[in-house]
Protein backbone atom coordinates (compact mmCIF):
# COMPACT_ATOMS: atom_id res chain seq x y z
CA UNK A 1 0.00 0.00 0.00
CA UNK A 2 1.19 3.48 -0.89
CA UNK A 3 -0.71 6.33 0.73
CA UNK A 4 -0.30 9.52 -1.28
CA UNK A 5 -0.73 12.54 0.98
CA UNK A 6 -1.19 16.18 0.05
CA UNK A 7 0.85 18.61 2.16
CA UNK A 8 -1.49 21.48 1.33
CA UNK A 9 -0.77 24.91 -0.02
CA UNK A 10 1.94 25.70 2.53
CA UNK A 11 -0.05 26.80 5.57
CA UNK A 12 -0.53 24.40 8.48
CA UNK A 13 -4.28 25.01 8.38
CA UNK A 14 -4.40 23.68 4.81
CA UNK A 15 -3.21 20.24 5.94
CA UNK A 16 -6.26 18.01 6.31
CA UNK A 17 -6.88 15.92 9.43
CA UNK A 18 -6.69 12.70 7.39
CA UNK A 19 -3.39 13.79 5.85
CA UNK A 20 -1.96 14.61 9.28
CA UNK A 21 -3.10 11.22 10.56
CA UNK A 22 -1.40 9.43 7.66
CA UNK A 23 1.84 11.35 8.21
CA UNK A 24 1.84 10.35 11.90
CA UNK A 25 0.93 6.70 11.22
CA UNK A 26 4.46 5.47 11.78
CA UNK A 27 4.82 4.29 8.19
CA UNK A 28 7.94 5.49 6.31
CA UNK A 29 7.31 8.98 4.87
CA UNK A 30 8.83 10.01 1.54
CA UNK A 31 8.57 13.56 0.18
CA UNK A 32 8.77 14.45 -3.48
CA UNK A 33 10.64 17.53 -2.24
CA UNK A 34 11.47 18.90 1.17
CA UNK A 35 11.33 22.44 -0.24
CA UNK A 36 7.84 23.24 1.09
CA UNK A 37 6.65 25.25 4.14
CA UNK A 38 4.61 22.36 5.61
CA UNK A 39 7.78 20.27 5.94
CA UNK A 40 8.73 22.44 8.94
CA UNK A 41 5.63 21.09 10.71
CA UNK A 42 6.90 17.54 10.20
CA UNK A 43 10.25 18.46 11.67
CA UNK A 44 8.62 20.12 14.71
CA UNK A 45 6.47 17.03 15.27
CA UNK A 46 9.53 14.79 15.08
CA UNK A 47 8.22 12.86 12.07
CA UNK A 48 11.14 11.26 10.22
CA UNK A 49 11.10 11.45 6.43
CA UNK A 50 13.18 10.96 3.33
CA UNK A 51 12.98 12.99 0.12
CA UNK A 52 13.78 12.64 -3.56
CA UNK A 53 15.54 16.00 -3.79
CA UNK A 54 18.79 14.21 -4.70
CA UNK A 55 17.18 13.07 -7.96
CA UNK A 56 16.51 16.66 -9.05
CA UNK A 57 20.23 17.21 -9.61
CA UNK A 58 20.74 13.94 -11.46
CA UNK A 59 17.71 13.78 -13.78
CA UNK A 60 18.03 15.07 -17.34
CA UNK A 61 14.46 16.40 -17.37
CA UNK A 62 11.27 16.28 -15.32
CA UNK A 63 9.85 13.31 -17.22
CA UNK A 64 12.83 11.15 -16.27
CA UNK A 65 12.77 12.60 -12.73
CA UNK A 66 9.17 11.54 -12.11
CA UNK A 67 9.83 8.14 -13.66
CA UNK A 68 12.75 7.60 -11.24
CA UNK A 69 10.65 8.70 -8.26
CA UNK A 70 7.89 6.25 -9.17
CA UNK A 71 10.40 3.45 -9.71
CA UNK A 72 11.89 4.04 -6.24
CA UNK A 73 8.48 4.26 -4.58
CA UNK A 74 7.30 0.98 -6.05
CA UNK A 75 10.54 -0.72 -5.02
CA UNK A 76 10.15 0.60 -1.45
CA UNK A 77 6.49 -0.46 -1.35
CA UNK A 78 7.55 -4.06 -1.87
CA UNK A 79 9.31 -3.87 1.52
CA UNK A 80 6.56 -2.14 3.53
CA UNK A 81 3.59 0.18 3.31
CA UNK A 82 4.64 3.81 2.99
CA UNK A 83 3.44 7.40 2.74
CA UNK A 84 4.33 9.55 -0.30
CA UNK A 85 3.77 13.24 0.44
CA UNK A 86 3.56 15.94 -2.24
CA UNK A 87 2.85 19.69 -2.17
CA UNK A 88 -0.76 20.82 -2.47
CA UNK A 89 -3.41 18.28 -3.41
CA UNK A 90 -2.06 15.04 -4.93
CA UNK A 91 -4.50 15.13 -7.84
CA UNK A 92 -3.95 18.76 -8.86
CA UNK A 93 -0.81 19.53 -10.83
CA UNK A 94 1.17 16.49 -9.63
CA UNK A 95 2.65 14.62 -12.58
CA UNK A 96 4.50 12.18 -10.32
CA UNK A 97 1.19 11.11 -8.75
CA UNK A 98 -0.44 10.63 -12.15
CA UNK A 99 2.44 8.43 -13.24
CA UNK A 100 2.41 6.55 -9.92
CA UNK A 101 -1.31 5.79 -10.16
CA UNK A 102 -0.90 4.49 -13.70
CA UNK A 103 2.19 2.36 -13.02
CA UNK A 104 0.95 1.02 -9.67
CA UNK A 105 -2.30 -0.10 -11.28
CA UNK A 106 -0.31 -1.99 -13.93
CA UNK A 107 1.81 -3.69 -11.24
CA UNK A 108 -1.07 -4.47 -8.89
CA UNK A 109 0.09 -2.11 -6.11
CA UNK A 110 -2.68 -0.49 -4.06
CA UNK A 111 -2.57 3.32 -3.87
CA UNK A 112 -4.75 5.46 -1.61
CA UNK A 113 -4.98 9.24 -2.05
CA UNK A 114 -5.48 11.55 0.93
CA UNK A 115 -6.01 15.15 -0.08
CA UNK A 116 -5.39 18.54 1.50
CA UNK A 117 -6.19 22.01 0.24
CA UNK A 118 -4.00 22.53 -2.85
CA UNK A 119 -2.70 25.69 -4.46
CA UNK A 120 -5.75 26.20 -6.65
CA UNK A 121 -8.38 27.32 -4.12
CA UNK A 122 -6.05 29.75 -2.28
CA UNK A 123 -4.92 31.13 -5.66
CA UNK A 124 -8.53 31.80 -6.68
CA UNK A 125 -9.14 33.43 -3.28
CA UNK A 126 -6.05 35.62 -3.66
CA UNK A 127 -7.25 36.74 -7.11
CA UNK A 128 -10.87 37.19 -6.02
CA UNK A 129 -12.03 34.92 -8.84
CA UNK A 130 -15.28 33.02 -8.98
CA UNK A 131 -15.04 30.32 -11.66
CA UNK A 132 -18.35 29.59 -13.36
CA UNK A 133 -17.53 29.23 -17.06
CA UNK A 134 -14.40 27.12 -16.92
CA UNK A 135 -10.72 27.37 -16.04
CA UNK A 136 -7.50 26.01 -17.51
CA UNK A 137 -4.85 24.82 -15.07
CA UNK A 138 -1.53 24.11 -16.84
CA UNK A 139 1.93 23.10 -15.69
CA UNK A 140 4.27 25.90 -16.81
CA UNK A 141 6.84 23.23 -17.69
CA UNK A 142 4.38 21.80 -20.24
CA UNK A 143 3.10 25.15 -21.50
CA UNK A 144 4.74 24.91 -24.93
CA UNK A 145 2.78 21.72 -25.66
CA UNK A 146 -0.62 23.13 -24.66
CA UNK A 147 -1.99 26.21 -26.51
CA UNK A 148 -4.12 28.28 -24.14
CA UNK A 149 -7.84 28.63 -24.82
CA UNK A 150 -8.04 32.41 -25.06
CA UNK A 151 -11.70 32.61 -24.06
CA UNK A 152 -10.97 31.00 -20.67
CA UNK A 153 -8.85 32.12 -17.71
CA UNK A 154 -5.58 30.21 -17.31
CA UNK A 155 -3.53 29.48 -14.20
CA UNK A 156 0.03 28.26 -14.75
CA UNK A 157 1.72 26.56 -11.80
CA UNK A 158 5.36 25.56 -11.20
CA UNK A 159 6.66 28.95 -12.29
CA UNK A 160 9.49 28.41 -9.85
CA UNK A 161 12.36 30.45 -11.34
CA UNK A 162 13.21 33.23 -13.78
CA UNK A 163 13.99 30.89 -16.66
CA UNK A 164 10.55 29.22 -16.45
CA UNK A 165 8.91 32.65 -16.22
CA UNK A 166 10.82 33.84 -19.30
CA UNK A 167 9.93 30.74 -21.33
CA UNK A 168 6.28 31.11 -20.29
CA UNK A 169 6.28 34.77 -21.35
CA UNK A 170 7.64 33.95 -24.80
CA UNK A 171 5.05 31.19 -25.21
CA UNK A 172 2.14 33.42 -24.15
CA UNK A 173 3.20 36.28 -26.41
CA UNK A 174 2.28 34.08 -29.38
CA UNK A 175 -1.32 34.15 -28.17
CA UNK A 176 -1.81 37.41 -26.23
CA UNK A 177 -0.86 41.07 -26.76
CA UNK A 178 2.36 42.01 -24.99
CA UNK A 179 0.42 44.56 -22.87
CA UNK A 180 -2.09 41.92 -21.69
CA UNK A 181 -2.21 42.03 -17.86
CA UNK A 182 -1.09 38.89 -16.02
CA UNK A 183 -1.06 38.32 -12.26
CA UNK A 184 1.85 36.70 -10.44
CA UNK A 185 0.52 34.93 -7.32
CA UNK A 186 3.04 33.96 -4.66
CA UNK A 187 2.59 31.79 -1.54
CA UNK A 188 -1.20 31.67 -1.92
CA UNK A 189 -2.75 30.30 1.27
CA UNK A 190 0.37 30.83 3.40
CA UNK A 191 -0.57 33.20 6.23
CA UNK A 192 1.32 36.48 6.06
CA UNK A 193 3.32 35.49 2.97
CA UNK A 194 0.86 35.63 0.08
CA UNK A 195 0.93 38.44 -2.46
CA UNK A 196 -0.35 39.22 -5.96
CA UNK A 197 1.44 41.46 -8.45
CA UNK A 198 -0.19 42.35 -11.78
CA UNK A 199 2.11 43.31 -14.65
CA UNK A 200 1.93 43.52 -18.46
CA UNK A 201 2.81 40.21 -20.10
CA UNK A 202 6.10 41.53 -21.49
CA UNK A 203 7.31 42.14 -17.90
CA UNK A 204 6.43 38.68 -16.55
CA UNK A 205 10.07 37.60 -16.28
CA UNK A 206 10.98 40.76 -14.35
CA UNK A 207 8.96 39.73 -11.28
CA UNK A 208 10.58 37.74 -8.47
CA UNK A 209 9.28 34.14 -8.39
CA UNK A 210 9.88 30.99 -6.32
CA UNK A 211 8.58 27.43 -5.89
CA UNK A 212 5.20 28.73 -4.58
CA UNK A 213 4.48 30.96 -7.61
CA UNK A 214 1.59 30.68 -10.05
CA UNK A 215 0.66 32.97 -12.94
CA UNK A 216 -2.91 33.94 -13.81
CA UNK A 217 -3.76 34.96 -17.38
CA UNK A 218 -7.23 36.50 -17.83
CA UNK A 219 -9.27 35.68 -20.96
CA UNK A 220 -9.39 37.88 -24.03
CA UNK A 221 -12.55 39.53 -25.26
CA UNK A 222 -14.01 37.78 -28.31
CA UNK A 223 -12.96 40.57 -30.74
CA UNK A 224 -9.39 40.50 -29.38
CA UNK A 225 -8.80 36.77 -29.74
CA UNK A 226 -6.10 35.72 -32.18
CA UNK A 227 -6.68 31.97 -32.42
CA UNK A 228 -8.78 29.81 -34.74
CA UNK A 229 -11.94 30.32 -32.69
CA UNK A 230 -11.21 34.07 -32.79
CA UNK A 231 -11.07 33.96 -36.60
CA UNK A 232 -14.41 32.13 -36.71
CA UNK A 233 -15.91 34.76 -34.38
CA UNK A 234 -14.56 37.69 -36.42
CA UNK A 235 -15.98 36.31 -39.65
CA UNK A 236 -19.34 35.60 -38.01
CA UNK A 237 -19.40 39.20 -36.76
CA UNK A 238 -18.52 40.57 -40.21
CA UNK A 239 -21.50 38.61 -41.58
CA UNK A 240 -23.88 39.62 -38.78
CA UNK A 241 -26.38 42.54 -38.81
CA UNK A 242 -24.31 45.65 -38.30
CA UNK A 243 -21.26 43.91 -39.76
CA UNK A 244 -19.48 44.67 -43.04
CA UNK A 245 -21.83 45.41 -45.99
CA UNK A 246 -19.46 43.71 -48.48
CA UNK A 247 -19.11 40.55 -46.40
CA UNK A 248 -22.86 40.37 -45.84
CA UNK A 249 -23.50 40.44 -49.61
CA UNK A 250 -21.29 37.45 -50.42
CA UNK A 251 -22.48 34.00 -51.50
CA UNK A 252 -20.66 30.77 -52.25
CA UNK A 253 -20.88 31.68 -55.94
CA UNK A 254 -19.62 35.25 -55.56
CA UNK A 255 -16.64 34.07 -53.51
CA UNK A 256 -15.40 31.57 -56.11
CA UNK A 257 -13.00 33.94 -57.91
CA UNK A 258 -11.48 35.06 -54.59
CA UNK A 259 -10.73 31.49 -53.53
CA UNK A 260 -9.06 30.85 -56.88
CA UNK A 261 -7.10 34.12 -56.71
CA UNK A 262 -5.91 33.46 -53.14
CA UNK A 263 -4.87 29.92 -54.09
CA UNK A 264 -2.72 31.19 -56.94
CA UNK A 265 -1.18 33.84 -54.69
CA UNK A 266 -0.34 31.06 -52.22
CA UNK A 267 1.30 29.04 -54.98
CA UNK A 268 3.30 32.11 -55.97
CA UNK A 269 4.52 32.52 -52.38
CA UNK A 270 5.62 28.86 -52.37
CA UNK A 271 7.47 29.36 -55.66
CA UNK A 272 9.21 32.45 -54.31
CA UNK A 273 10.22 30.65 -51.08
CA UNK A 274 9.04 33.74 -49.19
CA UNK A 275 8.08 32.66 -45.66
CA UNK A 276 6.46 35.96 -44.76
CA UNK A 277 4.28 35.93 -47.85
CA UNK A 278 3.59 32.20 -47.46
CA UNK A 279 2.29 32.75 -43.92
CA UNK A 280 0.07 35.62 -45.09
CA UNK A 281 -1.32 33.76 -48.10
CA UNK A 282 -2.09 30.64 -46.06
CA UNK A 283 -4.15 32.93 -43.84
CA UNK A 284 -5.99 34.35 -46.86
CA UNK A 285 -6.88 30.84 -48.06
CA UNK A 286 -7.99 29.88 -44.54
CA UNK A 287 -10.19 32.98 -44.49
CA UNK A 288 -11.99 31.70 -47.58
CA UNK A 289 -12.55 28.28 -45.98
CA UNK A 290 -13.98 29.76 -42.78
CA UNK A 291 -16.12 32.25 -44.72
CA UNK A 292 -17.70 29.48 -46.81
CA UNK A 293 -18.35 27.48 -43.62
CA UNK A 294 -19.97 30.54 -42.02
CA UNK A 295 -22.31 30.92 -45.02
CA UNK A 296 -23.30 27.26 -44.70
CA UNK A 297 -23.81 27.68 -40.96
CA UNK A 298 -26.17 30.59 -41.50
CA UNK A 299 -28.17 28.39 -43.88
CA UNK A 300 -28.32 25.59 -41.28
CA UNK A 301 -26.37 23.12 -43.43
CA UNK A 302 -23.03 22.66 -41.61
CA UNK A 303 -20.42 24.72 -39.76
CA UNK A 304 -16.63 24.90 -39.43
CA UNK A 305 -16.63 22.22 -36.72
CA UNK A 306 -18.27 19.81 -39.17
CA UNK A 307 -15.58 20.66 -41.73
CA UNK A 308 -12.74 20.07 -39.27
CA UNK A 309 -14.26 16.90 -37.75
CA UNK A 310 -14.91 15.37 -41.15
CA UNK A 311 -11.36 16.09 -42.27
CA UNK A 312 -9.86 14.61 -39.09
CA UNK A 313 -11.93 11.45 -39.48
CA UNK A 314 -10.96 11.13 -43.14
CA UNK A 315 -7.23 11.54 -42.44
CA UNK A 316 -7.28 8.93 -39.68
CA UNK A 317 -9.35 6.54 -41.81
CA UNK A 318 -7.05 6.87 -44.82
CA UNK A 319 -3.81 6.47 -42.86
CA UNK A 320 -4.18 3.03 -41.24
CA UNK A 321 -0.39 2.66 -41.39
CA UNK A 322 -0.13 5.57 -38.93
CA UNK A 323 -3.28 5.30 -36.80
CA UNK A 324 -3.66 1.53 -37.12
CA UNK A 325 -1.42 -1.46 -37.58
CA UNK A 326 -1.31 -1.79 -41.38
CA UNK A 327 2.31 -2.14 -42.57
CA UNK A 328 3.44 -0.27 -45.70
CA UNK A 329 6.67 -0.52 -47.67
CA UNK A 330 6.86 2.95 -49.21
CA UNK A 331 4.91 6.04 -50.32
CA UNK A 332 3.68 4.25 -53.45
CA UNK A 333 1.90 1.69 -51.27
CA UNK A 334 0.48 4.52 -49.17
CA UNK A 335 -1.09 6.02 -52.31
CA UNK A 336 -2.50 2.64 -53.37
CA UNK A 337 -4.06 2.19 -49.93
CA UNK A 338 -5.44 5.74 -50.11
CA UNK A 339 -7.16 5.04 -53.43
CA UNK A 340 -8.47 1.67 -52.19
CA UNK A 341 -9.94 3.19 -49.02
CA UNK A 342 -11.38 6.09 -51.02
CA UNK A 343 -13.05 3.62 -53.38
CA UNK A 344 -14.50 1.72 -50.42
CA UNK A 345 -15.88 4.96 -48.99
CA UNK A 346 -17.60 5.67 -52.30
CA UNK A 347 -19.04 2.16 -52.61
CA UNK A 348 -22.53 3.51 -52.29
CA UNK A 349 -22.06 5.54 -55.50
CA UNK A 350 -22.44 3.63 -58.76
CA UNK A 351 -19.61 4.67 -61.11
CA UNK A 352 -20.22 3.98 -64.81
CA UNK A 353 -16.93 5.45 -66.01
CA UNK A 354 -13.39 5.70 -64.73
CA UNK A 355 -13.67 9.38 -65.67
CA UNK A 356 -16.61 10.02 -63.33
CA UNK A 357 -15.76 12.70 -60.79
CA UNK A 358 -12.98 14.37 -62.77
CA UNK A 359 -13.12 18.07 -61.91
CA UNK A 360 -13.47 19.85 -65.24
CA UNK A 361 -12.74 23.28 -63.73
CA UNK A 362 -9.14 22.31 -62.93
CA UNK A 363 -6.40 24.29 -64.72
CA UNK A 364 -5.85 22.74 -68.15
CA UNK A 365 -2.54 21.01 -67.42
CA UNK A 366 -3.80 19.59 -64.10
CA UNK A 367 -7.05 18.54 -65.84
CA UNK A 368 -5.06 16.73 -68.55
CA UNK A 369 -2.85 15.00 -65.97
CA UNK A 370 -5.81 13.76 -63.90
CA UNK A 371 -7.56 12.37 -67.00
CA UNK A 372 -4.33 10.70 -68.13
CA UNK A 373 -3.73 9.08 -64.71
CA UNK A 374 -7.27 7.69 -64.66
CA UNK A 375 -6.88 6.19 -68.13
CA UNK A 376 -3.59 4.58 -67.08
CA UNK A 377 -5.29 2.87 -64.10
CA UNK A 378 -7.33 0.70 -66.50
CA UNK A 379 -4.38 -0.06 -68.80
CA UNK A 380 -4.66 2.71 -71.42
CA UNK A 381 -0.94 3.49 -71.49
CA UNK A 382 2.12 3.53 -73.75
CA UNK A 383 4.51 0.67 -72.99
CA UNK A 384 7.40 3.05 -72.30
CA UNK A 385 8.63 6.63 -72.69
CA UNK A 386 9.77 5.95 -76.25
CA UNK A 387 6.17 5.26 -77.24
CA UNK A 388 5.06 8.64 -75.88
CA UNK A 389 7.90 10.42 -77.69
CA UNK A 390 6.87 8.76 -80.97
CA UNK A 391 3.31 9.91 -80.33
CA UNK A 392 4.64 13.45 -79.78
CA UNK A 393 6.44 13.41 -83.16
CA UNK A 394 3.24 12.11 -84.79
CA UNK A 395 1.24 14.98 -83.27
CA UNK A 396 3.86 17.48 -84.50
CA UNK A 397 3.44 16.21 -88.06
CA UNK A 398 -0.36 16.38 -87.80
CA UNK A 399 -0.16 19.96 -86.53
CA UNK A 400 2.17 20.92 -89.40
CA UNK A 401 -0.29 19.38 -91.85
CA UNK A 402 -3.21 21.31 -90.31
CA UNK A 403 -1.24 24.55 -90.53
CA UNK A 404 -0.39 23.84 -94.17
CA UNK A 405 -4.11 23.44 -94.96
CA UNK A 406 -5.02 26.58 -92.97
CA UNK A 407 -7.76 24.66 -91.12
CA UNK A 408 -8.28 26.74 -87.93
CA UNK A 409 -10.55 24.23 -86.19
CA UNK A 410 -8.13 21.37 -86.87
CA UNK A 411 -5.14 23.51 -85.83
CA UNK A 412 -6.74 24.10 -82.43
CA UNK A 413 -7.46 20.39 -82.04
CA UNK A 414 -3.90 19.40 -82.99
CA UNK A 415 -2.39 21.96 -80.60
CA UNK A 416 -4.53 20.37 -77.87
CA UNK A 417 -3.32 16.88 -78.85
CA UNK A 418 0.28 18.08 -78.75
CA UNK A 419 -0.15 19.63 -75.29
CA UNK A 420 -1.89 16.50 -73.97
CA UNK A 421 0.99 14.36 -75.22
CA UNK A 422 3.49 16.70 -73.53
CA UNK A 423 1.63 16.25 -70.24
CA UNK A 424 2.04 12.48 -70.64
CA UNK A 425 5.76 12.87 -71.37
CA UNK A 426 6.06 14.87 -68.15
CA UNK A 427 4.09 12.20 -66.27
CA UNK A 428 6.42 9.47 -67.51
CA UNK A 429 9.42 11.53 -66.43
CA UNK A 430 7.77 12.31 -63.04
CA UNK A 431 7.84 16.05 -63.83
CA UNK A 432 4.98 18.31 -62.72
CA UNK A 433 3.96 19.89 -66.03
CA UNK A 434 2.17 22.79 -64.31
CA UNK A 435 5.23 23.64 -62.21
CA UNK A 436 7.60 23.11 -65.14
CA UNK A 437 5.67 25.58 -67.29
CA UNK A 438 5.43 28.09 -64.44
CA UNK A 439 9.20 27.83 -63.88
CA UNK A 440 9.89 28.31 -67.59
CA UNK A 441 7.66 31.42 -67.77
CA UNK A 442 9.36 32.88 -64.69
CA UNK A 443 12.74 32.29 -66.37
CA UNK A 444 11.41 33.96 -69.52
CA UNK A 445 10.29 37.01 -67.51
CA UNK A 446 13.69 37.32 -65.80
CA UNK A 447 15.53 37.09 -69.12
CA UNK A 448 13.17 39.50 -70.85
CA UNK A 449 13.70 42.02 -68.07
CA UNK A 450 17.46 41.54 -68.52
CA UNK A 451 17.05 42.32 -72.22
CA UNK A 452 15.15 45.51 -71.34
CA UNK A 453 17.97 46.59 -69.00
CA UNK A 454 20.67 45.78 -71.58
CA UNK A 455 18.78 47.65 -74.27
CA UNK A 456 18.33 50.72 -72.06
CA UNK A 457 22.05 50.61 -71.17
CA UNK A 458 22.79 51.00 -74.90
CA UNK A 459 20.26 53.83 -75.29
CA UNK A 460 17.98 51.72 -77.48
CA UNK A 461 14.33 50.67 -77.26
CA UNK A 462 13.45 47.01 -77.77
CA UNK A 463 11.09 47.94 -80.59
CA UNK A 464 14.05 49.40 -82.54
CA UNK A 465 16.18 46.23 -82.47
CA UNK A 466 16.80 43.99 -85.46
CA UNK A 467 16.23 40.23 -85.30
CA UNK A 468 19.98 39.66 -84.97
CA UNK A 469 20.19 42.18 -82.09
CA UNK A 470 17.23 40.52 -80.37
CA UNK A 471 19.02 37.19 -80.61
CA UNK A 472 22.30 38.58 -79.21
CA UNK A 473 20.50 40.24 -76.28
CA UNK A 474 18.57 37.06 -75.55
CA UNK A 475 21.75 34.97 -75.40
CA UNK A 476 23.41 37.54 -73.14
CA UNK A 477 20.34 37.62 -70.88
CA UNK A 478 20.45 33.80 -70.64
CA UNK A 479 24.05 34.02 -69.44
CA UNK A 480 23.29 36.78 -66.91
CA UNK A 481 19.99 35.55 -65.49
CA UNK A 482 19.75 32.79 -62.92
CA UNK A 483 18.45 29.46 -64.20
CA UNK A 484 19.18 27.08 -67.02
CA UNK A 485 17.33 26.39 -70.23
Amino acid sequence: MITVVGLGSGDTAALSARAWEALRSGQPVWLRTAVHPTVDVLREAGIPFGSFDDLYEQAEDFDSLYAQIVERLLALAKQSDLVYAVPGHPLIGEESVRLLLKTAREQGVDVQVVGSTGFLEPTLEALGLCITDGLQVIDALSASRIPPEQSLPVIYYQVYDGFVASELKLHLMRYYPEEHPVSVVQAAGVAGAGRVETVPLYALDRVSVDHLTSVYVPPLQADDRRDFAGLVHIIARLRSPGGCPWDREQTHESLRPYLLEETYELLDAINQRDDGKLCEELGDVLLQVVLHAQLANEEGRFDIQDVVSQQCEKLVRRHPHVFGDLPVADSAEVLRNWERIKAEENNHTVSESVMDGVISSLPALAFALEVSKRAVKVGFEWPDLQGVLEKFREEQEELAEAIAHGDRERIEAEVGDLLFTLVNIARHLKVDAEQALHAMVRRFIRRFQQMEELSRAHGRRLEELSLEEWDRLWEQAKRNATGAG
